[in-house]
This record gives structure tokens, C-alpha cells and sequence, in this order.
């Protein structure tokens, strides 16, 4: 933290001394922060769903898929006879395309429905946040394995399951809604897949700080249409992204343990909240960097795609602090944290038990794609330096689990 406050104030010295770069429109920067309009978490906050419902209407199209559906039906129903309200269930296909969308969208104009209710994992939500385009939109997660709830984006997919695009709205979800009792009762890799995504969260932000990189809270802030410049990220994103790894360093062990034995605990609360909501605000409002486009760039090893999102950016943490050179001590605190809840530490956890250099190469390139996060960090990066980082991490993990660090 303390090498963070240096640099900035540093710059500031530096720059203030100057006028001429005080009238420079980059000092005076366009700084952006977006966040869901509320957001709620409790035990058994399912049977609440209902009062959020009828703040709009009477009736929600439920997006679902059908095995999350049973796991709450009993609080739906209570839920839905307590409030008055009712949920059109869409007969979720289990795919954000395009094709699903255009259906799920008519559907809700021919029942009149009066919000969007995106209930489940990845595939639900991003659904349900093309149906309601920005508007009158409900999130209930049913896992905690990434941060992607409270995000104003969605991904696209064909009806076969391969990448088609991404989708960005408005504004972000209207309702974040978490019922801790269900995320207790999930798989607990998803919750430690989720602190895998939420260990890059400071990592990425701290490089954004330092590099003055654009952020996507600034899209729906008129720069996505043109209409208006980039943005920065805020101090508040920031201080968030830190929470956010300080909350990990002390909670996420416990959280573990509660999770595994399905119980609701202060610690378990926390790295929900950590994981969602932290984690979420502090990427879009604070930017990505190397861990997230080096994640990006393993995807291309058939050996990885059996491994979660946030498993594989927990290694990718692990390459970026190589790519910086972080102080050993930051390091080990990050790789002890990894061992701990059972996280990645080298590239044969990801399921990438050889690599050659040309395929190394391969997976740098990827990820120093023009359009990648690669370039938020503070220093020029190259597909030589990416490999390099990527190649000292996996050495790095590998000593480590032997005791020799």
C-alpha cells in the first residue's frame, strides 16, 4: 500500500510544480464509479425477493435454470403468495445467445411482466441482463464464484455454447439480492473460485492507479457512444479494491471452512460480500490489468478449460506480481493465502502439466492482444515479458509447494 501513496504523491510534486501541466486536460482526468442501486444479503433473503418484485409490478419473468429453480422453490412460493406477486418462469434453455434473448424478451411483453429476475449462475444472469437491457433488473446469485453480478456487462454466446460478443448497458442491475443460506449450501470450489477472481482485484487496481488507464465505468457514461471522453478510476474504487484483499487476507480460510460444513458465519457473510460486491465495484469501477488478460491467454490450453474462471486469474495474480517484480514478502503472502483455500499456484494446477516455448508464446500473445487489459500496468509489456512472468510464476508456485521459498 505505502509504495502506492508514494508514487502518487510523488506525481502529484512533480506535476503541481508545473502549471503548464496543471492547465493539461489529462491532470484534470474524467474519473467514473457505477455500482448496482441496491444491494442486499441475508439468510433466507429469498423470501424479501418478493417486496423488491412488486416496487415495480405485480409480475417478474424468472430467468433460471430449472435445477436452481427447485433448490428455492419453496421460498419463491412463499415469497410470491406474501407480496402479492407473481413469477412467469421462461423455461430457461441454459445459453446467453442472441436467439435466447429475442425469445425471453417477447415472452416478457406478452405476459406483461414488470422486471427482469436473473436468478442462478453465469448463464442466467447474463441472460437476464440482455432481456431487461439496463431496466427494472433483479440478480440473485446462487453461487459466489465470480464478480460479475453487479456488472453493468454481460457476454454473449452462440446457441452452441462458443464466444459470440460482449454486452454492455446502461446502468447496472437494479437489485443485487443474496441469500447467504443458498451460497452456503453450494459447492464450496465455487466460493474459492470466486476468491480467486476477487485476489486480483487490489493487484489490478493498484496498476490502473499507477498507469492512469481508462476504466469500464466510463462506458455507460457516455464514452461507449462517443459521446463524451474516457474515465479514470475514483479513489473510492480503489479504497474498495483494497477492502476488498484485506477481507480475503483475514476471512477467506474460515469462509472456507463454513462453507464446507454449510453454515452461515460472519466470515462467510464477509467473502460474499468480498466476492460479489468488493470484488465487482473494484474491477469495473477500478480496472483490470495483467492477471485478467493473462487469464485470457490460458484459455487457449486445452488443459485449463476444466478449471473455473476465477482459479485460473488466481494464478494469473501470481504472473503479474512476477511481471512487476513485487516484493518477495507480497508474494509469499499471496501464495500462502492460494495454499490455504486451495487455490493455484502454478500452471500444473490449471491442469497444464508441460509447456513448451512456443506454446508459452502463444499464450503471451493472447494476451497482449491490442484490445487486452495487459496494457493498464505501468510499464511497457511485450509478448516476451508476458512469457517471461508467466514462466517465473509457474517456478515460483512449483518451489513454493516443494518448502523452498
Amino acid at each position: 500500500m505505502y509504495r502506492i501513496t508514494l508514487y502518487l504523491d510523488e506525481f502529484y510534486i512533480i506535476m503541481l510544480s508545473s502549471k503548464k501541466f496543471i492547465k493539461r486536460r489529462g491532470f484534470l482526468m474524467r474519473k467514473a464509479f457505477i455500482c448496482p442501486t441496491k444491494y442486499v444479503q441475508g439468510e433466507d433473503e429469498i423470501l424479501n425477493l418478493g417486496y423488491f418484485v412488486q416496487t415495480y409490478g405485480t409480475s417478474a419473468l424468472l430467468i433460471a435454470h430449472p435445477d436452481d429453480v427447485n433448490r428455492v422453490k419453496n421460498k419463491l412460493d412463499e415469497t410470491a403468495k406474501k407480496f402479492n406477486i407473481q413469477f412467469v418462469e421462461s423455461g430457461f434453455h441454459g445459453e446467453c445467445s442472441r436467439q435466447e434473448v429475442a425469445r425471453l424478451q417477447q415472452l416478457a411483453k406478452e405476459t406483461n411482466c414488470s422486471c427482469t429476475i436473473g436468478l442462478g449462475g453465469g448463464k442466467a444472469i447474463d441472460t437476464a441482463k440482455c432481456v431487461a437491457e439496463g431496466e427494472a433488473l433483479i440478480i440473485v446469485p446462487t453461487i459466489a464464484a465470480t464478480d460479475a453480478p453487479t456488472s453493468h456487462s454481460a457476454v454473449l454466446y452462440t446457441p452452441e455454447g462458443a464466444f459470440d460478443d460482449y454486452a454492455y448497458f446502461k446502468q447496472s442491475p437494479s437489485v443485487i439480492l443474496i441469500d447467504t443460506t443458498v451460497i452456503a449450501n453450494a459447492p464450496v470450489r465455487f466460493l474459492v473460485s470466486g476468491m480467486g477472481d476477487a485476489l486480483s482485484t487490489y493487484f489490478e487496481a493498484r496498476a490502473n492507479v499507477q498507469s492512469f488507464t481508462k476504466v469500464n465505468a466510463g462506458l455507460p457514461c457516455g464514452y461507449r457512444e462517443g459521446f463524451c471522453g474516457e474515465a479514470k478510476g475514483t479513489k473510492a474504487a480503489f479504497a474498495l479494491a483494497t477492502l476488498c484483499y484485506e477481507s480475503l487476507m483475514e476471512d477467506g480460510l474460515k469462509a472456507k471452512m463454513a462453507c464446507e460444513n454449510h453454515v452461515v458465519t460472519p466470515a462467510l457473510e464477509n467473502i460474499i460480500e468480498t466476492n460479489i460486491l468488493l470484488s465487482g465495484l473494484g474491477f469495473e469501477s477500478g480496472g483490470l490489468a495483467a492477471a485478467h488478460a493473462i487469464h485470457d491467454g490460458l484459455t487457449i490450453l486445452e488443459g485449463t478449460h476444466k478449471y473455473f474462471h476465477g482459479e485460473k486469474v488466481a494464478f494469473g495474480t501470481i504472473a503479474q506480481l512476477a511481471l512487476e517484480n513485487a516484493p518477495m514478502e507480497e508474494m509469499l503472502e499471496v501464495l500462502n493465502f492460494c495454499q490455504s483455500v486451495g487455490l493455484p499456484v502454478c500452471l500444473e494446477d490449471i491442469g497444464v502439466d508441460s509447456i513448451t516455448d512456443e506454446e508459452l508464446i502463444e499464450v503471451a500473445k493472447k494476451a497482449c492482444i491490442p484490445e487486452e487489459s495487459v496494457y493498464a500496468m505501468p510499464f511497457p509489456v511485450t509478448v516476451e515479458s508476458v512469457a517471461a512472468a508467466i514462466k517465473a510464476a509457474d517456478t515460483i508456485g512449483k518451489n513454493f509447494k516443494k518448502g523452498l521459498l
